[in-house]
């Protein structure tokens, strides 16, 4: 299994990878898995794996590393082989020191989230290129499956994107998008997967019940504190704009630094 979920956000992604997952090692086709995700998604992956899949895994990363090895039986025992399914911190495991242990005890189906921000990245990003370096070593072993899930698959670089796809199949790096063949268009095919919510709103007969979104504003009065500390923050904001002498990238430094306090 070598595939790019790319479906919008809310159409069920997660799931999907899940289900994937489930069926495998029901079927004896792998005997454990993997999660590379951001450190903010580690818990909720913890959640659906067992809720949904009655998988039981730990979540390895910087704030819980030092418990689970104090729990490891004395012996040559690695975290990550250790433990028979593990939901990784793509920040934990991209560095030099844990990357190597990783891919070595790596297990043999592994399910990255959030895979945009492990292309190759357009400019001079080195925590992008870390992260891209972990999974362009996981994916190098051919026999290894892997799922990649992302509702932003593209970012307008196309060398970026290309890098994803070649994650999967070394060749889709080399691809031409503007000018396919007709056996290449099926061949990606077979490898990516992309739909929104137009395309599942009915689905197998049924309507798909995704809410609607209602937007309304609500007024509401300040305490005195929160006045008082809203105002000092916005005269030191405007105060960051009075700038004189200073270049126009420091004016629109200053500018969006300025917003971000007010926000």
């Amino acid at each position: 299994v070598r595939l790019l979920i790319s479906d919008d956000v809310g159409i069920g992604k997660t799931i999907e990878a899940g289900l994937i997952a489930r069926e495998m090692l029901d079927r004896g086709e792998i005997q454990r898995i993997a999660v590379l995700c951001p450190p903010h998604l580690c818990d909720q992956w913890q959640r659906e794996l067992r809720d949904k899949f009655n998988l039981d895994a730990v979540v390895v990363r910087s704030g819980t590393v030092s418990k689970l090895e104090r729990q490891l039986p004395s012996g040559d025992h690695h975290i990550f082989s250790y433990y028979r399914h593990v939901i990784v911190s793509l920040d934990y495991a991209k560095s030099e020191r844990r990357r190597a242990s990783f891919v070595t005890h790596c297990p043999d189906f592994v399910i990255v989230d959030e895979a945009h921000t492990c292309a190759r990245p357009g400019g001079q990003n080195s925590a992008q290129q870390q992260r891209h370096q972990l999974v362009r070593e996981v994916a190098a072993k051919a026999e290894r499956h892997l799922v990649l899930m992302t509702a932003t698959p593209h970012s307008g670089i196309e060398e970026s994107f290309l890098s994803l796809l070649g994650l999967l199949e070394p060749e889709f790096e080399q691809l031409n998008l503007d000018a396919l063949t007709e056996q290449q268009r099926d061949r990606l095919a077979s490898h990516f997967v992309q739909r929104r919510r137009a395309d599942v709103k009915q689905w197998l007969g049924d309507d798909t019940p995704f809410p609607e979104r209602e937007s309304i504003e609500s007024s509401y009065r300040l305490s005195k504190e929160y006045r008082d500390l809203f105002e000092q923050v916005y005269a030191f904001a405007r105060g960051l704009l009075k700038t004189s002498g200073v270049s126009y990238a420091q004016q629109r430094g200053s500018y969006w630094a300025a917003l971000a306090l007010i926000r």
